[in-house]
């Protein structure tokens, strides 16, 4: 592609969205929230606060109940991440905390443990 077609190309790409960004301002909705947007900033600098400090007074942070009772024995190691991974093959899920999980075992030995891992649709806490 040359140089002029590129040129062109992103100049029509910025009329299109220019003319996007205009309809947008016009949206009543989106004065609103920008109407709030600046005043809650207004009153957060009034009274010295960020915005971590608002998300903590309105979600305040739980302890998890673990910490109000001492654990016997185990200590108070960390919960691992829940992986799920779906085999393109098979279409079979596997969701597991560990990697010691008896079909996730069986796929690395026969796919490879990279292959596998590319596997891997999402992890939860």
């Amino acid at each position: 592609m040359s140089l002029l077609s590129e040129y062109m190309k992103k100049e029509q790409l910025l009329k299109q969205i220019q003319k996007e960004l205009d309809q947008m301002e016009g949206d009543q909705r989106l004065k609103s929230e920008l109407e709030f947007k600046e005043r809650l900033e207004a009153l957060m600098q009034e009274f010295g606060k960020s915005a971590g400090d608002v998300i903590d007074l309105l979600e305040p942070k739980q302890q998890p109940a673990s910490a109000s009772k001492p654990s016997a024995g185990a200590g108070n190691r960390r919960k691992r991440k829940l992986k799920i991974y779906k085999n393109p093959n098979t279409g079979e899920v596997v969701e597991t905390r560990g990697g010691n999980q008896k079909t996730l075992k069986a796929w690395k030995d026969e796919y490879g443990s990279e292959t596998v891992e590319s596997w891997l649709v999402r992890t939860e806490d």
